[in-house]
């Protein structure tokens, strides 16, 4: 780094995300993205006149997706945001809500989480997961922070249900309660209606994960209308125009197609289901899911040596060297196909066979 970077920029740790190499073809179970491409309808949605139109601004009001997303969801445009991904609206709200009293959140949760506190300044502390590595509601009762919990949790995998979320947000009155329910379609259950109930809860989704389209970055958040109205200051203080007009129109034609997304959510749940049992078959230990992704260790191969080994042999997976979860890989569902290639893979290592 330059010896002109701010002294509280230069102790960030930065966000390490996933690997994307290019020296070879991979199967990639390393980024929770997606096996299946878009709907045909969004693939089609963009054409020669959305190109010719890229010499004009996008629409910073996102009026026609917010008003998709409204319908979708029964709520009013007001209650929604809509941003470049959903990083930025956690970026967003650590600034706009955690300066004053702190922040808390699981140590072991989303990496972005404890970024986002030290690129701002915000005291945090991080609250142990139970040994079952479950989040434990009653930590954060009356906590008077701000208070950040992905649901389900990554990189494990596991859900709150809808009422200890509630307790948590009644019981922190003058604190946002922001939830990020970014694989909540996998299998978890949302709280987003409960922003009609509480003004301090902040409900946060993607259109990475089961709306196919990581590389479109896309995200939105549910809110009473202050708060919205809070994110919003903040992005037009910044960067009004953060999302593309093509993005935009992918985002319209994805919200049109839910059926879709949903039958192909269900699949992969399916694929999971079958990829848990094989890892379990071979001795594995597999948490529970509600994501598009399995936690699971063995006690026959370290975890950094199993995530060395499959990408030696193509398959990439997402390691963790936090002590806690050193055993433990993060591993995405593919294609059906690919998780018979990933459990083959892992029989290969497991009991000495040739590639």
């Amino acid at each position: 780094m330059s010896r002109f970077l701010d002294r509280c920029l230069q102790k960030t740790d930065a966000y390490t995300p996933g690997e994307q190499p290019r020296d070879k073809q991979y199967i990639k179970l390393n980024t929770n993205e997606s096996p299946y491409p878009p709907a045909p309808e969004v693939i089609n949605a963009v054409n020669a006149e959305d190109l010719g139109s890229l010499r004009l601004y996008s629409d910073p009001t996102c009026k026609v997706l917010k008003e998709k997303l409204s319908a979708l969801y029964g709520v009013k445009p007001q209650n929604v945001f809509v941003s470049n991904g959903s990083d930025d609206i956690l970026n967003f709200a650590f600034y706009a809500f955690g300066r004053e009293n702190g922040a808390v959140f699981p140590d072991i949760t989303y990496g972005f989480y404890s970024v986002f506190a030290q690129l701002h300044g915000v005291e945090y502390s991080e609250i142990p997961l139970k040994d079952d590595f479950t989040v434990d509601y009653k930590d954060y009762l009356g906590i008077n922070k701000f208070i950040a919990i992905a649901n389900p949790n990554a990189p494990t995998g596991i859900s709150l249900p809808v009422w200890q979320i509630e307790e948590i947000v009644k019981t922190n009155p003058d604190n946002v309660v922001l939830i990020d329910e970014a694989y909540v379609d996998f299998g978890g259950e949302s709280c987003y209606k409960l922003t009609e109930k509480y003004d301090n809860l902040l409900v946060v989704r993607t259109f990475s994960k089961s709306r196919c389209l990581a590389g479109g970055r896309l995200g939105y958040a549910f809110g009473c209308e202050e708060l919205i109205a809070d994110i919003e200051k903040i992005k037009y203080s910044t960067n009004p125009y953060n999302i593309n007009r093509l993005t935009l129109k992918l985002g319209e034609a994805t919200v049109d197609n839910d059926g879709y997304y949903m039958e192909k959510c269900g699949e992969i749940i399916k694929t999971r289901a079958f990829t848990k049992a094989a890892l379990e078959n071979e001795g594995f230990t597999v948490l529970n899911s509600d994501t598009n992704f399995l936690f699971a260790k063995s006690n026959r191969i370290s975890g950094e040596k199993l995530y060395l080994e499959l990408k030696n042999r193509g398959i990439l997976i997402r390691h963790f060297s936090k002590e806690r979860i050193k055993d433990f890989n993060r591993i995405t569902i593919g294609a059906p196909e690919e998780m018979e290639l990933f459990i083959k893979a892992v029989k290969e290592i497991l009991y000495g066979e040739k590639k």
